[in-house]
């Protein structure tokens, strides 16, 4: 997508009627909206929706994005399909990448105009642990072979989720995370990095903006890849030591964004976890939440 398109259409929302921005009313006083290095931070109340899909509709994006339904995994399938399919990019080209080693267990779900589903079957792992260690592999060789032929941005999901209300285009932009549901009120020394020196995913205790949660990561297709051939490499460094970081490639994942910094950031509004319970008066809507399940059930040979 052209820069001068996007702000083609920008210049083009400016026509709409919609309220006036105040520089001294802060829309969410309550809560962090941009980043040291000015990264915007999407919450409910941060944006305009009229405005914003006036803006990226225009452009006819395709917005790749793939999940993993690995053994028992398949069963979350449905559900995460049927509310993607409600409140997931509504009125832009999707096409979904499901890689399964059960293709035959992909349920045949109703998509929009405009929205496709594509099956790759990939091996059965051992241990659920080498579904996360080759994930980024396989995005990877996903973007090579045909994804940067086939779409515009590139968001990458569980598939032990379900949505809520509105993802919309406000999470496009360049490289974008979102802050873990669980870690997101704590010091940086408490969070979940790697702290061994030998491992590729070491992060020091002094060093750190946010924890993020792979379960959601995307954008430009050029920065994705870079971003999962990167820890690919990483994890296969740390295998030829006899090393596995703590949290697999969520652990690479985020040893990666401390040096490269995403050009925007999720909050937990766009990735609840429903284990939570009662939601704190910071996240004003649930968009996306990760199910209660039994993890012991769902991962086989965990």
């Amino acid at each position: 997508m052209p820069d001068d398109m996007l702000q083609q259409n920008k210049s083009f929302c400016f026509r709409l009627q919609y309220g006036q921005s105040w520089l001294l009313t802060p829309l969410r006083p309550d809560v962090l909206t941009v980043t040291p290095w000015l990264a915007p931070i999407v919450w409910e109340g941060t944006f305009d929706p009229v405005v914003i899909d006036n803006i990226y509709k225009p452009l006819n994006l395709t917005i790749a994005t793939t999940v993993f339904a690995v053994g028992k995994y398949t069963r979350f399938l449905r559900d995460f399909l049927e509310t993607a399919e409600q409140h997931y990019m509504v009125g832009f080209k999707v096409h979904y990448y499901v890689f399964t080693d059960l293709p035959e267990q992909v349920p045949a779900v109703t998509l929009a105009p405009g929205r496709k589903l594509s099956i790759t079957r990939v091996p059965k792992f051992n241990r659920w642990q080498e579904i996360s260690l080759r994930r980024m592999e396989i995005i990877q060789t996903a973007i090579e072979e045909r994804i940067h032929k086939e779409a515009d941005y590139i968001y990458c999901l569980d598939v032990d989720m379900k949505f809520h209300n509105r993802w919309g285009p406000e999470v496009l932009d360049t490289l974008v995370a979102a802050i873990h549901p669980w870690f997101y009120q704590f010091d940086r020394k408490k969070f979940s990095y790697e702290r061994r020196p030998a491992s590729k995913a070491y992060v020091p205790v002094d060093q750190g903006d946010f924890y993020y949660m792979a379960a959601v990561f995307g954008g430009r297709i050029e920065d994705v890849h870079k971003l999962t051939k990167t820890c690919r490499e990483h994890l296969e460094e740390d295998k030829k030591n006899n090393l596995e970081a703590l949290w697999q490639e969520e652990s690479h994942f985020n040893q990666y964004l401390v040096y490269q910094k995403p050009t925007k950031l999720l909050s937990p509004e766009y990735l609840w976890d429903d284990l939570k319970g009662r939601k704190p008066n910071e996240i004003k809507l649930i968009r996306f939440s990760a199910i209660i399940k039994n993890k012991a059930e769902v991962r086989e040979n965990a």
